[in-house]
């Protein structure tokens, strides 16, 4: 598809080939990777507004870009955050000053972020929140702590929900800051280790950390009304490029099936079929939805067919696989963490797809209480 962009596309598409062959860990190098596609304009194509170093384009253009970077060898992407989350929160409910200030970087590349929202007292119940930021001169002294955070260990800035006045409950009295992430002995990061092995989620210590006043985005005490607005940018055109993975993983997986001979059992013939089908319907309802603001429960909906279509993938893999599933790729030894091929990194990891992001039954309350009108689930006194 034509962009409608200038010849210096040709330019960094030779640049990025050449960035590829160079780099044969990409995920070592993910920041570096960042930075090319800012200096070539690819950050932040969906943003509403252009003149912070991005590029701007139409709905059917960012979906194509999205899909085709989701068919490359392109590594993948570590700015998702600043530029999906917290660029269009910004765009909305920042000030003239914070837009200037943080999305050039985003659009460069030159500022990671992650996510400050769930603590282990207030995963699902977001409205939870214990952590508490205290007006202090010019600023504000957070302490407490946040977990699940997601590349918490490469981020440079973290966008923090805390409660800003101690004596509020629930959504009240919250506050929505922007805060530095390099500040030793005031921050720390723990890893989280994970059933695969890896360690994709973070526990972070706030121990008097400081955000400076001009960094609370919206102002004081509506930090619950810039929350949720950040949740509604949560899913999009994201989507649709997540199922060209989904679709790879299955392809790979019917490649098993046909080769080991499992394709011949009619109850994995019928899985791999009610997969497939699965997942056209659910393009189809992210079609159907892309762009769309009116659908409240759409999201949620979008949550819960991919969360339990992929879990249900990762189970298919290892019954087409049988006895061989339960062999690692290497041998093992306890001097050196295991390792895992592509489809048992897989039914591991996606065990947690119907838990992270909102739970699945966090996204059936959204759905009773916004969309089918039943009564508010009671969390206790306001």
């Amino acid at each position: 598809m034509d962009f409608g962009f200038s010849d210096e596309d040709d330019e960094f598409r030779a640049e990025a080939r050449a960035w590829l062959a160079a780099h044969a860990n990409p995920a070592t190098s993910r920041r570096t990777w960042e930075r090319t596609l800012g200096r070539a304009g690819w950050i932040g194509i969906g943003w509403p507004e252009s003149g912070y170093g991005n590029r701007t384009a139409t709905l059917t253009q960012q979906v194509a870009w999205a899909e085709e970077y989701a068919r490359s060898p392109a590594p993948p992407r570590s700015g998702h955050i600043g530029e999906n989350l917290l660029a269009p929160t910004l765009l909305v409910h920042g000030t003239e000053e914070q837009k200037s200030r943080f999305l050039p970087p985003i659009a460069a590349g030159e500022e990671l972020w992650c996510q400050g929202y769930s603590e282990p007292g207030a995963g699902s119940d977001l409205a939870g929140v214990r952590t508490v930021a205290v007006r202090e001169g010019e600023g504000y002294r957070i302490s407490g702590q946040k977990i699940w955070t997601s590349l918490a260990h490469e981020a440079d800035w973290c966008f923090v929900l805390a409660r800003t006045d101690p004596d509020s409950r629930r959504h009240h009295g919250l506050g929505f800051l922007l805060v530095p992430m390099d500040q030793p002995g005031r921050i720390e990061v723990r890893p989280i280790r994970q059933m695969t092995g890896t360690s994709d989620f973070n526990e972070v210590f706030f121990d008097g950390a400081h955000a400076r006043a001009e960094h609370v985005v919206g102002g004081e005490g509506q930090g619950w009304r810039v929350a949720m607005s950040l949740l509604g940018f949560e899913r999009g055109v994201s989507t649709l490029s997540q199922q060209i993975g989904f679709a790879e993983e299955l392809a790979g997986i019917i490649r098993t099936a046909v080769r080991n001979g499992a394709v011949r059992d009619p109850v994995v013939r019928s899985r791999l079929v009610r997969q497939w089908a699965e997942l056209r319907t659910m393009r189809r309802h992210a079609l159907r939805t892309l762009g769309g603001s009116a659908d409240p429960g759409a999201p949620s909906v979008a949550k819960l067919l991919w969360a339990g279509w992929h879990q249900r993938l990762g189970e298919l893999a290892m019954q087409v696989r049988g006895a061989a599933a339960t062999v690692g790729p290497t041998d093992w030894s306890p001097s050196v963490p295991y390792e895992l091929d592509a489809d048992q990194h897989l039914f591991l990891f996606s065990r947690a797809d119907t838990i992270y992001g909102g739970s699945d039954q966090v996204q059936r309350t959204i759905i009773a209480e916004r969309v089918l009108g039943l009564p508010r689930e009671p969390k206790g006194a306001v």
